[in-house]
This record gives C-alpha cells, sequence and structure tokens, in this order.
C-alpha cells in the first residue's frame, strides 16, 4: 500500500524548517515514518550517513570562512566550513549554516569541542552528516583558530574566501578600525609570523642559505656571504612578519607604526583561515 499515510504541508513545512531537507525528501520521510516527526528526522539523519560515506573520500576544499568576535571584544573565532563546490560555498543557506556555526565556536575551544557541541537538539558533527545528505556534498569544519585579547578585531574577505583575526594590546579609542585595517593586512599579505621571534629557526637557516646561494651565483666573495646574508634576511622579515611588514594603506610606515598612532598599544596576536 503506496502512501497510505496522509500527511500536511504544515507537517512537511516544519520537518523542512528542522532539517533543511527539500520539501520532497521531507514527505517521503513523514510518509516512511508514518507521521512521526521525530523518527522522520532520524531518516534523514540515515540518509545523510548514507551519501557522507560515499563522499568520504571527496575533498571538501570550497566552502565560507567566517570570523566571529564576541560582544565585549575579547575573543574572537576564525572557522572554515568547508564542501565540494563553489556553487554550494555561496549558497545562503550554506553561509547562514557557516555564521550559526561561528557564533558557536565562540563558546568552545576546540575543533573537536565545537563538532561535540549542541546545535539545536543535535552535535554538530550530526548536524553536517545531516546537511551532507540534504545537500549531497560533504561538509566539515576544514579550520579552527581561537585567540583571546584585551581588543579582539575580524575581517572575512569578500566572497568568505579568508577571514582573520587580530589582538591587540589594550582597547582604546579606535582600536576597532585599527584592528580591522590590520586584519584585513593579515588577508591580503598572509603574514608567516607576528614579528621575526616568531619565525623558527628552520625558516631562518633555509632563508639565509638561499641567501647565500644567490650570492655565490653573482660571484660574490666567500667572506661576505654572512653580513649581506644577514640584510637579505632582514629584509625577508620586514616582508614577511606582520608588525614590519609596509602597511597596505601607506607603504611608507610599517604596520606597528600605523598600530601606535592610536597610543600605547601592540599587535599581540593574529590568525587567518582560507579556503582550499
Amino acid at each position: 500500500m503506496e502512501n497510505t499515510v496522509k500527511v500536511t504541508a504544515a507537517e512537511v513545512n516544519k520537518l523542512r524548517k528542522a532539517t533543511g531537507a527539500g520539501m520532497m525528501d521531507c514527505k517521503k520521510a513523514l510518509v516512511e515514518a508514518a507521521g512521526d516527526f521525530d523518527k522522520a528526522i532520524e531518516i534523514l539523519r540515515k540518509k545523510g550517513q548514507k551519501v557522507a560515506a560515499k563522499r568520504a573520500d571527496r575533498e571538501s576544499t570550497e566552502g565560507a570562512a567566517i570570523s566571529k568576535v564576541n560582544d565585549a571584544a575579547t575573543v574572537g573565532v576564525s572557522i572554515v566550513l568547508g564542501c565540494e563546490t563553489d556553487f554550494v560555498g555561496k549558497n545562503d543557506s550554506f553561509v547562514d549554516l557557516a555564521h550559526e556555526l561561528a557564533d558557536l565556536a565562540l563558546t568552545v575551544n576546540s575543533k573537536d569541542e565545537l563538532l561535540a557541541a549542541d546545535f539545536n537538539g543535535m552535535s554538530v558533527a550530526d548536524k553536517l552528516i545531516e546537511q551532507t545528505g540534504v545537500i549531497g556534498e560533504k561538509l566539515d569544519i576544514n579550520a579552527f583558530e581561537k585567540i583571546e585579547a584585551p581588543f579582539v578585531g575580524s575581517y572575512i574577505h569578500a566572497g568568505n574566501k579568508i577571514a582573520t583575526l587580530v589582538g591587540l594590546s589594550a582597547n582604546v579609542e579606535g582600536a576597532d578600525v585599527i584592528a580591522k585595517d590590520v586584519a584585513m593586512q593579515v588577508a591580503a599579505m598572509n603574514p608567516i609570523a607576528l614579528d621575526e621571534k616568531g619565525v623558527d629557526a628552520e625558516t631562518i637557516e633555509k632563508e639565509i642559505e638561499i641567501a647565500k646561494d644567490q650570492l655565490r651565483q653573482e660571484g660574490k666573495p666567500e667572506a661576505m656571504l654572512d653580513n649581506i646574508a644577514k640584510g637579505k634576511l632582514n629584509r625577508f622579515f620586514k616582508d614577511n612578519t606582520l608588525v614590519n611588514q609596509a602597511f597596505i594603506k601607506d607603504s611608507k610606515i610599517s604596520v606597528a607604526d600605523y598600530v601606535k598612532t592610536i597610543g600605547d598599544v601592540e599587535v599581540t596576536t593574529f590568525k587567518r583561515v582560507a579556503l582550499g
């Protein structure tokens, strides 16, 4: 006997709002569940598990990178909600979900905690599986970063491709503008560290060797290599560490100098997440 259970449009709409699943999928699930709402949700979740299992080896390199800051501007998070295609990544409901998950991420301290956190009566991990069934693509939390500072600012690059956070040493007048500008700098210039102290020894040694090799090819005497290589290393620090970089809105000053225009303030930390 087919479709012996009658379901109303209101019941279908309620299930659709709860799960994000398509209208026909919701109707089929309610019929199969004999009108039992919770059982219908479980049926849709199992469908998601099947789709997730089939797509486990897929790469979720598209999606949405989102940064959020708490009301006190003392804590910030950046996450990437990954999917498989740019088409899904630009979908309004997908981006809305990414924002909701970023809000939830403010209350936890790691990706694992976020996946285990409650999202409207189910774990985030289960929600992602459910939405994999709805959307038909693998969904995952591809990045999770969190910072704390006396003042935290954020920036999301156009199209949700890059999201950044910046921590300042003090919450003073103008901190919001400064932090956003520096967060934009992080998005655009992708520094490898806050300052030269944050660059690991292996990277420094590698840069010195690259510089020496270039100098040898130019015919420079061996005795001069160390001093010239140190100069090239300083240039590397200037180009690749945040506070030493030329400020993108005024290349005559460094980021550190720009931050000090509002007083005795320093950048204390930053984070950057991106698609791919």
